[in-house]
């Protein structure tokens, strides 16, 4: 069981009282339990502390969910961890985030952002298809040794490690208050402006998606025009060749000015490769019991022309399958979902998305399994969902692993966040893969729906400050 205490930087007892803590905890804990400390920082910026975080020797993991100025949350290291793959993916997910944060103190230790989450990952389809030994699983799922979280001015630092094995609760208070002193030392002085240099990576080689797309949508839309399909939502993937292999929160960084309405993420599971991206769509989000989730669909280019998307047919057919389908699915879920009559526009960067919020109280349900029966939203995958589901593994050339996925966290008091992998890509080494894709539907065309993508792929391209030509000097043939 966990103490509600908390402490204060003008105390010369504090860490007397996180040792009286520890030791509390550690008598109550049972066999297998989790100790979990946390002691609050004066300040600090997870994005750029996260470095500081390390994980244990072999440990690569890392995690960073940005919603600043909303909550931000950096992670290193696993305590416990999970990865599967089959049909009841969510449902284990949602058993190991329970038993994990069960072990853990009961009580919360500091406020709500201070509270430790199990953080997850899941791919679009359920399983790697067994051509892809190095596919995605349909789940991951990590209780971090380190959590880093920051609302406001607010700031905490967790670790949690099983005691045992010659790790007493001595050792972590001192562990988390040595961390903690360390990272408030590296903490910039608020007055200082921020010189942070620009990403400089250059552009090697980029791939060509265009034909391969193009008949790809072809035979999507003939599909469509003949009614085999209501919806179905086709991906592309470009992959650039970067001149040096680097670290994925630079790409991340420039992310924070251009889409500062979405939040950005990291799932790194070792050195060398990561998802990164800034997800403008939530799946559904819960505080206290009630549930949010949006419907995000209909895309067009920042500026004067915007206001047009509330006035296409196509677009709003488009958005209002989303909506339906949603508050359906909701419903047969046995909550109330409510909705506004009308969307509205919602600019991520230099995209204008329609958008629809849509609320329910949860009750009884736990999230993943509104999660498991919202996955995948017809905004990412089509109508009917078998019928499309089965379509994308046809006419997509590539697997599409976490792209368009829920990705998040759940926390011990049962809130969670989950958004969808879009707007991203994956990073190994000096390969980049972006990924973006687009909605077909009666009315739609090949060159708009070309355009679209393109327009997708440029833009995260550009806000990931990578430049658009080639090094003509470097390029691969």
């Amino acid at each position: 069981m966990q103490a509600s205490h908390s402490f204060t930087e003008s105390s010369g007892d504090s860490f007397t009282e996180l040792l009286a803590v520890a030791n509390a905890q550690a008598r109550q804990l049972e066999e297998d339990g989790v100790l979990s400390l946390a002691l609050p920082l004066a300040g600090g910026d997870p994005m750029l502390l996260l470095p500081q975080l390390e994980p244990t020797a072999g440990d690569g993991f890392r995690f960073l969910w940005d919603g600043a100025p909303g909550l931000c949350i950096a992670a290193a290291g696993r305590t416990n961890s999970l990865e599967l793959s089959g049909p009841r993916r969510f449902e284990l997910a949602q058993r190991f985030a329970s038993a994990s944060l069960s072990r853990l103190a009961a009580a919360p230790l500091g406020p709500p952002l201070a509270r430790p989450r199990v953080l997850l990952a899941f791919a679009f389809f359920d399983a790697p298809l067994q051509s892809e030994p190095d596919g995605v699983p349909g789940v991951q799922a990590v209780l971090p040794r380190w959590q880093l979280s920051r609302q406001g001015q607010h700031c905490w630092l967790r670790l949690q490690r099983p005691i045992g094995g010659g790790v007493t609760p001595r050792q972590l208070a001192e562990e988390l208050w040595e961390q903690a002193r360390s990272l408030e030392r590296l903490v910039p002085d608020p007055s200082t402006p921020d010189r942070q240099a620009p990403n400089r990576v250059g552009l090697r080689w980029s791939s060509s998606w265009q034909e391969r797309y193009r008949s790809a949508v072809e035979e999507a839309l003939a599909r469509v025009n003949r009614g085999e399909l209501e919806k179905v939502v086709l991906a592309v993937r470009q992959e650039l060749r970067l001149d040096a292999a680097p670290d994925p929160l630079e790409l991340l960084s420039p992310l924070r000015r251009h889409q500062s309405g979405s939040c950005r993420f990291l799932w790194q599971q070792r050195q060398g490769a990561a998802l990164i991206g800034a997800s403008p769509e939530r799946l559904l989000t819960v505080r206290q019991g009630q549930l949010r989730s949006d419907a995000l669909a209909g895309t067009a280019p920042a500026g004067d022309l915007a206001t047009a998307l509330l006035h296409s047919r196509k677009d709003r057919h488009e958005h209002e399958l989303v909506v339906d389908t949603i508050t359906a699915v909701l419903t047969q879920a046995g909550l109330s979902p409510r909705r506004p009559r009308h969307p509205r526009l919602a600019r991520h960067g230099q995209l204008v998305h329609l958008h629809t919020p849509i609320t329910a109280a949860l009750g009884a349900q736990q999230p993943l399994t509104i999660a498991a029966a919202l996955h995948p939203t017809p905004a990412v995958a089509g109508l009917p969902r078998r019928e499309a589901m089965a379509w994308l593994r046809s006419l997509e050339p590539f697997e599409r692993g976490h792209y368009a996925a829920p990705i998040g966290w759940i926390d011990s008091a049962g809130d969670a966040d989950l958004r969808v992998a879009i707007r991203s890509g994956t990073l190994r080494g000096d390969r980049l893969e972006l990924t973006a894709g687009a909605g077909l539907v009666r009315g739609s065309t090949v060159e708009r729906e070309l355009q679209e993508v393109a327009l997708k792929l440029g833009v995260l391209q550009q806000q990931l400050n990578l430049p658009a030509q080639l090094r003509s000097s470097r390029s691969i043939v």
